[in-house]
């Protein structure tokens, strides 16, 4: 092969390569392994792309090169892998000079596009060495977070026939919670959230995107949220997903779209446990990070639409039907609600002795008590977003007096209330919908339907002024079993030893990522992230953050094999041996 003679370097003597058949040599600071094979030289990176093992202890049969640690084959001449789950190996061009072996060492391809490119493979074949790999390389590339996102966002949305589902839900979360990590652990975050995104993905088929209706050009807005809710409500995935992309098509506001499926996920109540209200609320969150354009809107928020039209309807459910009927409860509260002021035109903030209250009374035993202190706000003019804060809140006080003589699947239960519950409050920030406004009470309800989750009681953890901690306490605190009361207790008197609130986030971020990925325990922290967010300077903050460490403390530790694999792919990226000689 003959390359430009300013970009050669002398490597070797050919002579020395053929009486060995192969040699290890130093060029430009490049460690490379010259072949001599079928009468040709070839030269290689000499450090395998799947794991670093030395390539010269590999062996080449057939013009393939196979590493002798994995067995990763590759073609000797271009170096392209054929087990993609190693990676193509940087081949060299040579030009042999009478004895003398010149290589050229100067750079050939665009880096950014290929760790793209491996981000799509380690996407499509659920590899997460592959996808850590890529991720590392694209945040030292200086590779923006969000088009990284963007990416997984993308291909989740499209390859996974059932629509929005854990995958992306970890994915935003982590999105949502970057900046409250340590710079360290930002592509940790996404490396986790995106092999969520490959596993849900794994072996389902493509979901096709419908189109909008013919010739529709005018605004429409409110004839189709008309025909979306009597689509979802006859369980008709097909024609709710064409309304969606008809009012993405003429304009509705990111505003309007909200309302639409808001509208839809509140028409029964509590479906299927809170996930598709919390998925359509991380879904417009995502959108909120990648842009509303028409193509992002249709893709993403069609995404959502078989959650809806699938889901279990709380009406059939005997436990909101005996022996209390707290449907009934609800329909009659909604028809009142119905005449009130419309929400937006003269709204008043709760005070913290009317927090208190109405906390009081919804974690109390009287459902109707609940609805009532709810209305009566309403009436008074107190905000939606205030409410469903404060329902929020209530909701998190269950995690955090969760007791652990109950069953360990219980914590889901309470779960499933708190993220619903935080769904409805930050999408009542995001539109003045009459409609969702209904999932306050309905969260409400299910509160009231968790009461037996704190009988008894775990107590708030109070100060200790003979104690004093430090935030490198808790790592060791939850590598143990059973350290949900200890961990609370622990936050609780960071807190209240004064240490800052975020650097006390920043650890549970850090513990949260060197777990296996649990989509019940990231969907807990992050809501408590966002739900502090909004209590900074009152009492509850603090409880909100506990109830994360006990939830947190209840499901580690894990085998964390996902951090081992992050963890090998930051070695590889710093050049470590990762084999014994």
């Amino acid at each position: 092969m003959t390359v430009a003679s300013s970009t050669l370097a002398l490597a070797a003597q050919l002579s020395d390569l053929r009486a060995r058949g192969c040699l290890t040599v130093t060029v430009d600071g490049h460690t490379i392994a010259l072949f001599d094979y079928g009468g040709k030289v070839y030269a290689v990176d000499n450090r395998c792309p799947h794991m670093g093992f030395p390539l010269d202890r590999g062996s080449v049969r057939d013009g393939i090169l196979t590493c002798h640690w994995h067995h990763a084959r590759f073609d000797l001449a271009s170096g392209g892998a054929l087990d993609l789950w190693a990676d193509d190996v940087r081949a060299f061009p040579v030009e042999v000079r009478g004895d003398e072996i010149w290589v050229d060492v100067a750079p050939h391809a665009d880096p950014k596009a290929h760790l793209r490119r491996r981000l799509r493979d380690g996407l499509e074949r659920n590899l997460s060495l592959v996808i850590a790999k890529s991720v590392i390389g694209l945040a030292q590339a200086d590779e923006g977070a969000v088009e990284t996102f963007r990416a997984g966002l993308e291909f989740g949305a499209r390859y996974r026939r059932a629509g929005w589902g854990p995958g992306l839900t970890i994915l935003t979360c982590m999105m949502n919670l970057l900046p409250h990590l340590a710079p360290e652990d930002r592509p940790r975050a996404l490396y986790h959230g995106l092999s969520a995104v490959a596993r849900d993905t794994d072996g389902m088929p493509p979901r096709f995107i419908v189109q909008p209706l013919p010739g529709i050009s005018e605004p429409r807005f409110f004839e189709l949220k008309r025909w979306f809710r009597r689509f979802i409500e006859v369980r008709d995935a097909e024609g709710a997903e064409r309304c969606i992309v008809s009012a993405v098509r003429t304009g509705a506001t990111p505003q309007q779209l909200a309302d639409m499926l808001f509208a839809a996920a509140t028409d029964h109540r509590y479906i299927d446990a809170g996930h598709p209200l919390d998925f359509t609320n991380k879904a417009m969150e995502a959108l909120d990070i990648v842009g509303w354009t028409p193509e992002n809107a249709e893709l993403v928020l069609t995404s959502v639409v078989g959650g809806y039209a699938d889901a279990d309807r709380m009406e059939e459910s005997n436990a909101w039907r005996n022996p209390i009927d707290l449907v009934e409860i609800l329909e009659r509260t909604f028809r009142q609600l119905e005449g009130l002021q419309h929400e937006g035109a003269k709204t008043r903030r709760i005070d913290e002795q009317g927090r208190q209250r109405l906390v009081a009374v919804l974690l109390g035993d009287d459902p109707q008590a609940s609805v009532d202190a709810l209305l009566s706000e309403c009436r008074e003019g107190t905000s939606g977003v205030d409410l469903a804060g404060v329902v929020a809140y209530a909701a998190a006080l269950r995690i955090a007096r969760f007791h652990t003589s109950n069953e360990f699947g219980d914590w889901d239960t309470a779960l499933h209330t708190f993220t619903f519950a935080n769904a409805v409050h930050q999408g009542l920030r995001r539109t003045h919908s009459r409609e969702l406004l209904r999932g306050v009470f309905d969260a409400a309800m299910s509160i009231y339907l968790d009461r037996f989750l704190n009988v008894p009681a775990a107590r708030i953890p109070v100060p200790n002024g003979k104690v004093h901690l430090s935030l490198g306490d808790l790592p060791a605190l939850l590598d143990r079993q059973q350290q949900v009361d200890a961990a609370g207790e622990a936050v609780a008197q960071l807190l209240y030893q004064g240490t800052p609130p975020r650097e006390v986030i920043v650890m549970l971020g850090k513990l949260l990522l060197r777990e296996d990925r649990d989509f019940h325990t990231i969907q807990c922290v992050e809501a408590a992230v966002r739900q502090h967010e909004f209590l900074v300077g009152t009492p509850e903050a603090m409880h909100v953050l506990i109830a994360a460490a006990r939830y947190l403390a209840a499901h580690a530790p894990t085998m964390r094999a996902q951090g081992q694999t992050f963890n090998i792919a930051q070695r590889l990226a710093r050049g470590e041996r990762l084999f014994e000689a």
